[in-house]
């Protein structure tokens, strides 16, 4: 794999102090942001992009939320988030509006995906056994609600998963069912 790793630096948060670095792949830039010693069971969370509801706050999905938990949780125990380039579930920021678009038309998150020719979900985590071996991380609790995180790592050794706890709201409530009818997430 060609990926080019930054220098380490810190990060001091609204949650705390963290460390960050970025690990290059061709056009895409990821992070790791962690606390404390990675050895051992290390907990993490892979976190896929969400403009939206990362930065902009959205009520439309739990990404935000999702985010704000794992900081929070690696912040008091220790661990870490990679944060995935893969917005949109892996089709990209323009096609997750024009996805939302068709959302906001009737059709779930799935269907609209499925409308603009792509799968249910896109993403890709190969990257992420590259990251957490470079740190050398070969056990991990996993914060995520997603069985196909848990099942996507094949070279990673899943202990146990932590679930990722957050209440739905009235703008997020069919997204969540959906997530949970459709892709099996463990709500």
């Amino acid at each position: 794999m060609d990926l080019k790793i930054s220098e380490l630096a810190n990060l001091p948060t609204k949650w705390g102090q963290f460390k960050i670095q970025s690990f290059k792949e061709k056009e895409k830039e990821h992070l790791c942001i962690f606390k404390g010693e990675l050895q051992g069971t290390c907990n993490v969370r892979i976190h896929s992009e969400c403009l939206t509801g990362d930065t902009l706050g959205s009520l439309k999905c739990d990404c935000g939320e999702q985010l704000e938990f794992a900081l929070r949780y690696i912040q008091e125990h220790g661990g870490m988030v990679v944060y995935l380039r893969q917005e949109g579930r892996g089709i990209g920021l323009f096609n997750k509006i024009n996805a939302y678009s068709l959302q906001d038309q009737g059709l779930d998150t799935i269907e609209a995906n499925l409308k603009l020719g792509f799968k249910a979900d896109e993403r890709r985590y190969e990257i992420v056994e590259f990251i957490l071996k470079h740190y050398k991380i070969s056990k991990i609790n996993l914060l995520t609600n997603n069985p196909s995180k848990l099942d996507g790592l094949e070279g990673i050794e899943i202990i146990k998963r932590i679930p990722i706890i957050i209440n739905a709201n009235c703008f997020n409530k069919d997204y969540l069912q959906i997530k949970h009818d459709k892709m099996g997430h463990l709500l």
